[in-house]
């Protein structure tokens, strides 16, 4: 199964770390020349060392500066000839404020500005190149916060839900074409994001945090594990499947906990 992604080329948006390098260093792994595209330059340049330049390579990139993400897109058609994968995977969040009364307008915008404009824009300067190829996979990071209530601040749910909408109606028009578009949503995984919004001090606190109240037991998701379902998604496996939100949250959208159903004593 490895090289399920020979001869293709990705761009991987918010792909220094976290999410985005693992995923960078999947993409690799099966075959894929990678593109990282980020605004912190000594991270990306040390992410390339690590995976080898000879398939991966680094363009400072903010999601919100549409020349920028333009300039991304056609720099890597001017060095391999075309774009196959286009992960929009860059996200913020701002600090948790549960009352909306004191929240602020540009925290708000700020975030989604990010989560949601840099999304759009990766997907039309992609699907740019993309159409006269006639062939693509675009894929965007959302969340449990698409599906879900309360897992987020108010401008993160926002923008989370946002994603699914464009990857809905970009699937709809891009399908012409035979571009898929799709979106991942993750459960809660101890990235340095999650790690600041939780004001946390480490990652094994809060993925035992995560654990706690996850429904899906004996297991802690990481990032490798959502890198695994974008590398699904970008390969030829998934050739029919478009417009879909791929949870990856062990079951935790699908359960209200509060009726307390199907409970074991002591989990025997």
């Amino acid at each position: 199964m490895l090289c399920r992604l020979e001869g293709k080329v990705a761009i991987i948006t918010g792909g220094v770390s976290d999410i985005g390098e693992s995923t960078a260093k999947v993409l690799a792994q099966h075959g894929a020349k990678v593109v990282i595209a980020d605004i912190k330059d000594q991270l990306g340049q040390s992410l390339v060392h690590s995976i080898g330049p000879s398939n991966s390579s680094y363009v400072h990139c903010d999601v919100t500066n549409e020349d920028q993400i333009k300039n991304v897109v056609d720099q890597t058609v001017a060095t391999h000839g075309k774009l196959d994968i286009m992960f929009n995977n860059a996200g913020i969040i701002d600090n948790n404020k549960p009352r909306i009364i004191d929240n602020e307008k540009v925290d708000f915008e700020r975030v989604l500005s990010v989560n949601v404009t840099g999304v759009f824009l990766g997907i039309k300067h992609a699907a740019r190149v993309m159409i006269p190829a006639r062939s693509g996979s675009i894929i965007s990071t959302a969340s449990v916060s698409s599906r879900v209530g309360a897992a987020g601040t108010h401008a993160y749910c926002c923008s989370k839900h946002a994603v699914v909408g464009l990857t809905k109606n970009a699937a709809v028009e891009l399908g012409q074409f035979g571009i898929r578009v799709n979106c991942l949503s993750p459960y809660g995984v101890a990235t340095h994001l999650a790690t600041d919004f939780m004001e946390d001090d480490g990652d094994e606190k809060l993925e035992n945090q995560m654990n706690l109240i996850a429904n899906l037991k004996g297991v802690t998701l990481k990032a490798d594990d959502i890198a695994n379902a974008a590398l699904y998604l970008a390969s030829d496996e998934a050739r029919y499947v478009s417009g879909h939100n791929l949870l990856i949250d062990g079951g935790f959208t699908i359960v209200n906990p509060s009726f307390n159903m199907f409970q074991y004593p002591d989990n025997s």
